[in-house]
């Protein structure tokens, strides 16, 4: 078995979520031996596994069609999680549902992060075998390490009492950016960062002008950072506060749950099933509550759920998911060419 692997956009969407998504696969198919290429141009492989939906992944599917090729389509994208993004979205949500169908529809086999996401693509009418497979976690990059946590603190010139809230994301509505620097505003005993990047113009001017300079002083916009200080500031920080309004699962999720950091999330239907507030995380559903949390949080006025969170990430881990792929894999090689057929059959 071969497989093509497949990320359309890596200039504009490889920082994301999606972009550690396709490392992860690689580690995942060569933990469990499977054989995969990168080249489009390729002709000896046997599944094209496609991450991504421009034209160019429209255009590979077509030819692998052609070459009698079978497609697994990995679903990371639903209209709700384009919205309240890039300039626009909004605007163009329904049309890049539309997209999103047309392309989807055209794999034997769809594979998507979560049941949520899973239950998504069904009301969207696509009927083909979808598999809910996490993106997976690389347990010990993420393992809590002095080394990094102190090189992380230097960075950024923080005391060793100085309380550190973080978060990972690109600067989009939809990730809660906005809460974020407004809460941040009321606390400015603590210092607040969020990792993360994005072009600029392809966002909207509110966000543009608070990323660049409308922010409070306590608040800093660092960029994309990765290697030893972002894994450093996932364990050295003392907490981890994601208020996104919408995800398909959320890999900076798992990576700090890797690093057994206390987490704080918005109580949003994507966690169902495999986060719990007050179990293994702490979950808000305004700024109100979030305030209130951080609080407590940061001041361990709370029950430390970290260790409780690093299991639900051992659940995670890359062998677990490379596991699931090639099973995903091998139902796919196993049954009928005709992705109708198939559907019917493994429904």
């Amino acid at each position: 078995m071969k497989i093509l692997l497949y990320f359309e956009g890596q200039n504009v969407i490889g920082k994301s979520g999606i972009g550690r998504a396709l490392s992860h696969q690689k580690r995942a198919l060569a933990s469990m031996g499977i054989e995969y290429t990168l080249d489009p141009k390729a002709t000896d492989y046997d599944i094209l596994h496609i991450n991504t939906y421009g034209p160019k992944s429209l255009q590979l599917v077509r030819k692998a069609k052609r070459l009698g090729k079978k497609i697994v389509f990995h679903a990371h994208s639903t209209e709700e999680d384009f919205r309240n993004s890039f300039v626009g979205s909004n605007q163009l949500a329904p049309l890049f549902k539309k997209w999103l169908v047309a392309l989807y529809r055209q794999a034997d086999h769809l594979i998507t992060p979560t049941p949520y996401s899973k239950k998504l693509l069904r009301s969207y009418g696509l009927e083909q075998p979808i598999a809910a497979i996490s993106n997976g976690i690389d347990l010990k990059r993420y393992y809590p390490d002095g080394r990094k946590e102190a090189a992380f603190r230097k960075h950024f010139n923080l005391t060793e009492d100085q309380k550190v809230v973080i978060c990972v994301g690109l600067f989009f509505e939809r990730k809660g950016i906005l809460d974020f620097v407004k809460i941040a505003e009321k606390m400015p005993e603590y210092t607040f960062i969020w990792f993360g990047d994005v072009p600029m113009l392809s966002i909207p001017g509110n966000i543009r002008r608070i990323v660049k300079k409308e922010h409070p002083e306590n608040v800093l916009f660092p960029g994309y950072i990765n290697g030893d200080l972002i894994e450093g500031a996932y364990s050295g920080a003392d907490l981890f506060f994601f208020p996104s309004y919408e995800e398909t699962e959320g890999i900076v999720v798992l990576e700090a749950l890797a690093s057994q950091q206390q987490v704080l999330l918005r109580n949003i239907p994507v966690y169902e099933g495999w986060l719990s507030d007050d179990e293994n995380c702490y979950m808000g559903t305004n700024n109100q509550e979030f305030e209130e949390l951080i609080h407590q949080l940061v001041n361990h006025r709370l029950p430390n759920l970290s260790m409780a969170g690093f299991r639900t990430a051992q659940e995670k881990s890359i062998t677990q998911i490379g596991a699931e792929l090639k099973s995903v894999y091998q139902a796919v090689l196993e049954l009928p060419y005709d992705h109708q057929v198939y559907a019917k059959v493994t429904k």
